[in-house]
């Protein structure tokens, strides 16, 4: 939705966020701001940000999206059915460590096998359609396709990045081009958060914590995932 939307154009010269509130401020260029607070003021917008406050012209500013609320997850060891069997197949398969692959799951789609993104990013690993096309999956909310080709797809990223986890969840989440653009994780606050709970929660099992942080949400179909430029 357009910022511009939100609004009457003629009922309202100022509007201002929720205090306490956490948002992405969508920008044309594809860059995303979190944001703490804004305010129209005429033809900007001011925001709140980490560290200060800056002002984006109007036609600058694409949509805002809500900034996604996580809550942790049991640990990956204790998980039973199919999903830790899947897991541990895929893990075997493709020498990708599995409570990795049980730590993204969890931050992309929180065990959902039939999530869907915004941007139609679908299934536990959140696979966008061309890319699940790429790695021969034919059914993408299928959990064992699903999970065989996203650890496909991060495996190679790894190996890509020379096992570097920061620029292989980087790319995972806002595309290879994007690291290579950058040289490293791009400055989109989604995906730097990404980097992080993904890192927290794997770092979290392997010292026999919790896991993974997941959103909490009431429709996956809501989501305002980067999703693979990508996956």
């Amino acid at each position: 939705m357009r910022l511009t939307r939100l609004l009457p154009c003629c009922a309202l010269l100022l509007a201002v966020a929720p205090a306490g509130s956490a948002e992405y401020i969508v920008l044309r260029s594809g860059q995303r701001l979190n944001v703490s607070s804004y305010q129209l003021l005429g033809d900007k917008y001011r925001l709140q940000v980490a560290g200060g406050t800056v002002f984006v012209a109007t036609e600058d500013v694409l949509s805002i999206e809500p900034e996604e609320v996580f809550t942790r997850l049991k640990p990956a060891d204790n998980f039973t059915g199919p999903f830790r069997e899947l897991i541990e197949a895929a893990s075997a398969q493709y020498k990708v460590d599995a409570d990795l692959i049980a730590s993204v799951i969890a931050v992309e789609s929180n065990f959902e096998p039939k999530a869907i993104s915004r941007r139609d990013a679908r299934g536990l690993m959140q696979l966008l359609p061309e890319t699940a096309a790429r790695l021969g999956v034919k059914d993408v909310f299928d959990p064992r396709e699903n999970i065989d080709a996203g650890t496909r797809y991060l495996g190679d990223l790894l190996k890509r990045y020379d096992n570097n986890l920061a620029l292989a969840l980087a790319a995972y989440n806002a595309g290879p081009e994007k690291v290579e653009k950058f040289g490293s994780v791009p400055p989109y606050a989604e995906t730097i958060s990404y980097v992080r709970r993904v890192k927290r929660a794997y770092e979290n099992s392997k010292s026999g914590g919790e896991p993974s942080s997941t959103r909490k949400r009431k429709s996956f179909s809501s989501s305002a995932t980067v999703q693979n430029g990508k996956r």
